[in-house]
């Protein structure tokens, strides 16, 4: 079957982390770049993510917030691969918390959430911790599980 499936979630990085102030989101704006491209066929690309700016300043915000999205076609088929792509990318950044969002038309809707715990998430730090969650829509009520 190939049903539409949509990926969609955030990285979420304080402003604060890194060897200095900027250096995350350089570091974090790095690994978004070598990233190949959408005309590749791979299944993370670097066209799927916003691109941050540089943060500077002391009037910046805590945070800077790294979206991302895309439709497949299946991707729930080939998910254990996607998440290692995902993971490994996950690996070369600097981040506090990310979730994933996987919409399916089959299995219905699964959250996964990744938290760095008591101090951030630096460029080769392992393991990465990861909560899942799912919901499905049953009957036409609309009652979740």
């Amino acid at each position: 079957m190939n049903q539409e499936s949509v990926v969609y979630g955030y990285i979420k990085t304080a402003n604060d982390i890194g060897a200095s102030g900027g250096q995350a989101s350089i570091v974090n704006r790095r690994a978004l770049m070598h990233l190949p491209t959408q005309d590749t066929c791979a299944l993370i690309t670097r066209d799927m993510f916003s691109t941050p700016s540089l943060v500077t300043g002391s009037d910046s915000t805590e945070s800077t917030i790294i979206h991302f999205g895309y439709a497949y076609k299946g991707i729930e088929y080939e998910w254990q691969l996607w998440m290692s792509r995902f993971e490994d990318l996950l690996q070369k950044m600097y981040w506090d918390s990310v979730i994933v969002q996987l919409e399916t038309e089959l299995s219905g809707t699964h959250t996964f959430s990744w938290y760095s715990g008591e101090c951030d998430h630096t460029p080769g730090n392992t393991p990465l911790n990861i909560r899942c969650e799912w919901q499905h829509e049953l009957g036409l009520h609309g009652r979740r599980v």
